[in-house]
């Protein structure tokens, strides 16, 4: 198991590969199929309020009822993906499987995908503090700052390897 903390650095992800089982602790971001694309946009105009190097973005909503990742596939989340690694992004927790495009871009921003078991009770437990960040209008599907401690997954892909 290997412990990362945010900011993530190349360094960071130097050693990982495939399989391997991570956790993640610090500043997280949540966001889904409403809050990506807008993002996506802030991104073009350089208008994102915080800092995306180094960051995590975990695909999902956040409820009353806890936090568990979404399909990363949807195009409005897969879609999203290359620029906002292109743009800083190092981790994108969700599940599901990525086209080959961005299988590739992942591997050109030495940026990689992290697959985390689909248990609510588990990853919301591990969730210290949460505040809305962005898109509040959007509801549970705003981006969500989050503050988390050693959520786990299991790299899926990196360096163009897919599990």
């Amino acid at each position: 198991m290997r412990d990362l903390t945010t900011p993530i650095t190349d360094d960071d992800l130097t050693n990982l590969k495939v399989g391997d089982q991570i956790t993640i602790s610090g500043t997280i971001y949540t966001g889904r199929d409403a809050a990506l694309p807008q993002l996506v946009e802030l991104v073009k105009n350089d208008e994102v309020p915080f800092d995306l190097t180094g960051s995590v973005i975990m695909h999902t909503a956040f409820s009353e009822a806890g936090i568990a990742p979404t399909t990363s596939s949807k195009v409005e989340i897969e879609s999203s993906i290359p620029i906002l690694s292109e743009n800083g992004v190092k981790i994108h927790v969700g599940k599901g499987m990525l086209n080959e495009n961005t299988v590739n871009s992942l591997n050109e921003n030495n940026s990689i995908f992290v697959i985390t078991p689909p248990v609510a009770a588990l990853l919301t437990n591990k969730v210290l503090k949460k505040e809305c960040d962005l898109f509040e209008n959007e509801g549970m599907e705003a981006m969500f700052k989050l503050k988390v401690d050693k959520i786990p997954g299991i790299v899926a892909i990196k360096d163009g390897e897919v599990i």
